[in-house]
């Protein structure tokens, strides 16, 4: 069942457009990644999936309708989520959502610090988020994420800062959940794990939609656009 879809979606500031007349649509439940070199467009795709600015063109629905009234449907961690912490405390920042809905805090510290514990964090619920190192911040902000229970989680190098075990359970996390989840990212190597579809920008445009493996085992064209092929390249999937 489609979830997403976005149709001629066209953005662009004063120095020019960023992306150029994507489509593509997602279905309920998958897990969508978006590829692409450094100023392709990626952040820009997502930002403007979470409803964070309106394309020049084009236009974004949800379950069939607009994603300005659907808004609050897509929960976003950005790929530097410093500006999304606030409050004292972590554990105060994961449950602030909740609690602006009624939640007591008792109620949402309680549910914080599950979420947290799902995103191996609950060791930091009492820390101030500014004192939290780059890989520490992305799993909080991820629990900030899952606790609202957003229908369509979007995600900005969610493994950039971790390290390795950290970067095995984040993936394992997402893995499991049932929420469609549109991820742009340059870990070739997680959407082998990850994803079931990726697309690949290229300038700005889609380049190519493809199934996993697919094109991220095709050097030839990885390299066109500017990447290179996962590490995980002749390991078997499926």
């Amino acid at each position: 069942m489609e979830h997403l879809r976005v149709e001629g979606l066209s953005y662009g500031y004063d120095c020019g457009e960023v992306l150029h007349n994507i489509s593509f649509s997602v279905e309920k439940g998958e897990c969508l990644c978006i590829a692409g070199a450094n100023g392709s467009g990626k952040s820009t795709l997502l930002e403007l999936l979470a409803s964070c600015m309106k394309p020049r063109k084009g236009s974004i629905t949800i379950n069939g309708v607009s994603i300005a009234k659907e808004a609050r449907k897509t929960g976003i961690v950005f790929q530097e989520p410093d500006n999304q912490f606030f409050m004292p405390s972590v554990w105060e920042d994961v449950a602030f959502g909740i609690m602006k809905k009624g939640v007591t805090a008792e109620t949402g510290r309680e549910q914080a610090l599950a979420a947290l514990r799902l995103t191996g964090a609950e060791h930091l619920a009492e820390r101030p988020p500014h004192r939290l190192s780059g890989g520490e911040k992305q799993r909080a902000a991820l629990a900030s994420m899952l606790i609202m229970e957003n229908e369509v989680l979007l995600l900005d190098e969610p493994t950039a800062s971790l390290d390795p075990r950290a970067r095995k359970n984040i993936i394992a996390l997402l893995k499991g959940l049932d929420r469609t989840r549109i991820i742009a990212s340059h870990d070739l190597d997680m959407m082998l794990e990850l994803a079931d579809r990726v697309i690949f920008l290229h300038n700005g445009t889609l380049s190519a939609q493809s199934p996993v493996p697919g094109l991220l085992f095709d050097r030839e064209y990885l390299e066109g656009i500017g990447l290179e092929l996962p590490l995980g390249h002749g390991a078997s999937f499926g």
